[in-house]
């Protein structure tokens, strides 16, 4: 991919398709966001689709493996994968609670050499659990809604509260809903 992909943090658009994690790296696993749901990929080999009526609460990204302390995104394994030398080397995962049945879902994808900016992580996890929340987790799947919705948080912009990452996203979510009908 070029540098003027759309991306945020490990959500990226790659041959026409909306996907987290690093889905040119052989034998990689990344997940796909199709309009029926979550598609996860290991090894070239397509999972279980969650769909999105599955989702019930929110979706996190979380980068490395474990569970971050004190509530971020990054645990210590992924903070020393962004090191040079390391940099994209390691993974991250989605996590979510589901329906039918009850369980919490976990699924992994591989780190793209660049760097992600904590920011960006952030607003990637404002805009996965605010849409989840609002009950329209399909538009995770529409690929026009996504873009322009990843457009609208993509500019070199820094909030620093978040309460204006919340507003961000909202604004995005709005935007995006409106230009995609």
């Amino acid at each position: 991919m070029d540098d003027t992909r759309l991306a945020l943090g490990p959500l990226e658009q790659a041959d026409g398709r909306w996907v987290v994690g690093d889905a040119g790296r052989a034998g990689g696993t990344w997940v796909e966001f199709r309009p029926d749901g979550l598609c996860p990929y290991e090894s070239g080999s397509e999972g279980e689709t969650i769909t999105w009526s599955r989702i019930m609460i929110g979706i996190s990204v979380t980068i490395g493996r474990g569970t971050p302390s004190h509530g971020g995104h990054i645990t210590v394994p992924g903070m020393l994968g962004a090191l040079p030398g390391l940099r994209g080397r390691g993974v991250g995962h989605l996590n979510m609670t589901v329906r039918h049945p009850y369980e919490d879902r976990t699924v992994y994808f591989d780190r793209h050499p660049r760097r992600y900016e904590l920011a960006e992580l952030h607003l990637l996890d404002v805009l996965m659990r605010d849409t989840v929340e609002a009950g329209e987790a399909h538009l995770l799947g529409d690929a026009a809604w996504l873009a322009h919705a990843v457009e609208q948080l993509t500019p070199a912009r820094f909030w620093t509260t978040s309460r204006a990452f919340d507003r961000a996203v909202a604004r995005a979510r709005e935007s995006a809903s409106a230009a995609t009908g």
